[in-house]
């Protein structure tokens, strides 16, 4: 198995300079907001963090691409860096502390490293392919893993928004779905994921996402001990969808979450 230890403590510096960039722009007065062509929301510090990220790459490992949300596609390789620089930019633009910026190294395909940071929140995640996943916490090191939760009825689930649900016409199926277990939160974006990772909730799943906003989280889940899909089952952080678990309860939520039945 290769080794991605150094790959790992290069995107935990990426994580550093971003850190150190997004919360000198936290709350700024001055901070500039815009609209992107699907109405989603950008700020200065979006651009500014991909841009101080994607220029260290290039400066330390010339020859991967990167994929970044802000700016596309550069170069052509088996490794390529996965980048949202402010993932929650809606939470960072109204000062809501739950947003992160989100790191991950694919190889074919296939992330290898991820790096979840959360200054805002004071916590930070990562892991490697056969590494094992932790987190950080006031200092606190410690090792990330999923709950041991069989049942849907014992669970707590994380979810999205349900409009997305809605224009896949499961909407009713998610509601379904979320009566019958035990607590039910949208803790929302990136954070859903890190606490399945913590085994904190057992579940969280999200109907239209983009590559940067999961390839990152996929190796930390999976490395908890958890299971990371689209909702068509497929281990992909591209697919557009997600469903991540603590394993056990996976076939259950997959079997819930899709299409209703004709």
């Amino acid at each position: 198995m290769a080794d991605w230890d150094a790959d790992l403590r290069f995107a935990l510096t990426l994580a550093d300079l971003a850190d150190a960039h997004t919360m000198q722009r936290y709350g700024a007065a001055d901070l500039a907001v815009e609209s992107k062509p699907d109405l989603t929301p950008v700020s200065d510090a979006d651009k500014a963090a991909e841009e101080l990220i994607r220029a260290e790459i290039t400066r330390v490992r010339p020859g991967d691409a990167v994929v970044g949300e802000e700016f596309g596609t550069e170069g052509s390789s088996e490794r390529r860096w996965v980048v949202d620089p402010i993932d929650g930019t809606k939470n960072f633009v109204r000062a809501v502390p739950v947003w992160a910026t989100l790191i991950g190294l694919q190889h074919r395909e296939k992330t290898v490293v991820g790096v979840v940071s959360a200054p805002a929140l004071g916590r930070r995640w990562w892991a490697s392919a056969g590494g094992g996943a932790r987190g950080s916490y006031a200092g606190t090191i410690r090792p990330c893993t999923v709950s041991r939760v069989a049942s849907i009825a014992d669970a707590s689930l994380s979810y999205s928004s349900l409009d997305g649900w809605d224009d896949l016409g499961r909407a009713d199926q998610v509601v379904a779905l979320l009566r019958s277990a035990w607590r039910t939160r949208a803790y929302g974006d990136f954070w859903s994921y890190m606490l399945v990772a913590e085994g904190a909730v057992d579940a969280a799943f999200e109907p239209e996402v983009s590559l940067w906003d999961l390839a990152a989280l996929t190796v930390i889940v999976e490395e908890a001990g958890g299971r990371f899909t689209d909702l068509s089952g497929v281990d992909r952080a591209d697919g557009g969808s997600a469903v991540a678990s603590n394993g056990l309860l996976h076939g259950e939520l997959l079997t819930a979450l899709g299409p209703a039945a004709s």
